[in-house]
């Protein structure tokens, strides 16, 4: 049977548009195209979809308070319809926070026509939030109102010696529902742990935004890598949506190096490539994580971060918001060890305690 999606969109062009699209793969069918939240509350009703599709930015109501809305009365699958601005990616983190389950970036006007070429991730992402498990809704709370450090209590310090926080390194990757994910790992963290490198799939005008939110929830301090950076102690650094992230080895120290290759697995930046750079470089000195994401992107990338020595956690399925990249690496003998979202963060924690110990 096919999935049945509503679009939601202002925007008579994009609501032809992603008709087509959508409408385009036998085992989608568009139900319906609302102009406005409140029109699309009497066809959701009326229709019964199973996912929407939902623009940000509409008149009547704004696509948050309308997401707030629906993930309170009658959750369900959303994927967020975003512009490709300062603002649309800030609010689409919120969207996220509050339930959505991935997005889509929108074209700017004068390149519309361009969506046709988003039509095959368009239509995965639908696929993949069909069958996500949703969470809770939760309030949107501009990124500004949040003092860092004051949005969870704080958690114990690693206790690390100087010498093993200088040599370890954690690698995270993610996609859907990664940012998250990723939130509730580095939240979880203390400010003394080993240098983090993370992948998430997000386009380009998104990264910065994703990194300066966690920045500011984290004690781990959070940024977007422009290359070149060394890898320090208690820093987290993000690759940026249009470049692949890896790790160099330079004197006694990691660095960032930035690559605009060719996509792998359909992404820019690829969990693969950054896990394969951590796995050449750092051997048994890291610590590999997967999360939440469809698709297969990390997997072999791990598996050789395990056969060079690494130590390697996933999400479990439960926890998942899409159990894809977690599960291919499970499969391929790539993870050691499988854990809820809530615990990922003491597992690593406790891993490098261990090492620590037996190092002393």
């Amino acid at each position: 049977m096919a999935i049945k999606v509503l679009i939601v969109d202002d925007s008579a062009l994009m609501r032809a548009l992603l008709t087509e699209i959508i409408g385009g793969a036998p085992d989608l069918e568009v139900v319906g195209a609302a102009p406005d939240p409140l029109a699309a509350r009497e066809m959701i009703k009326a229709l019964n979809p199973d996912v929407l599709t939902l623009d940000v930015e509409m008149p009547k109501m704004d696509g948050l308070a309308f997401l707030e809305r629906l993930m309170r009365l009658r959750p369900m699958p959303v994927v967020m319809i975003s512009s490709l601005t300062e603002r649309g990616s800030e609010v689409t983190l919120q969207a996220l926070e509050i339930g959505a389950v991935d997005f889509v970036a929108k074209p700017r006007a004068e390149n519309i026509t361009l969506l046709q070429a988003y039509a095959d991730d368009i239509r995965d992402k639908i696929r993949a939030a069909c069958g996500a498990q949703l969470k809770r809704s939760a309030p949107a709370i501009p990124a500004a109102a949040e003092p860092r450090g004051e949005a969870v209590a704080p958690p114990a310090g690693a206790g690390l010696s100087s010498r093993l926080l200088g040599e370890k390194i954690i690698a995270i990757g993610a996609s859907t529902g990664g940012t998250e994910a990723i939130k509730d790992v580095l939240t979880g963290l203390p400010e003394d742990v080993p240098g983090i490198v993370m992948a998430q799939h997000m386009p380009e005008s998104f990264t910065g935004s994703f990194a300066r939110r966690l920045d500011s929830l984290c004690r781990v301090a959070v940024i977007e890598s422009q290359g070149g950076e060394r890898i320090e102690p208690g820093h987290a650094y993000l690759a940026p949506g249009h470049s692949h992230l890896l790790v160099k080895r330079v004197g006694g120290h990691y660095v960032t190096e930035l690559s605009k290759a060719e996509p792998v697995n359909r992404h820019r930046p690829s969990v693969d490539v950054l896990f394969r750079s951590v796995a050449e470089q750092a051997k048994h000195n890291a610590i590999g994580v997967i999360l939440t994401g469809m698709g297969k992107d990390g997997a072999q990338g791990m598996l050789e971060m395990r056969k060079a020595g690494a130590w390697n956690i996933g999400q479990d399925e439960a926890s998942c918001v899409v159990y894809g990249m977690p599960r291919e690496a499970a499969n391929v003998g790539a993870v050691e060890e499988v854990a809820a979202l809530p615990d990922v963060a003491a597992r690593i924690l406790a891993k490098l305690r261990q090492w620590d110990r037996q190092a002393r």
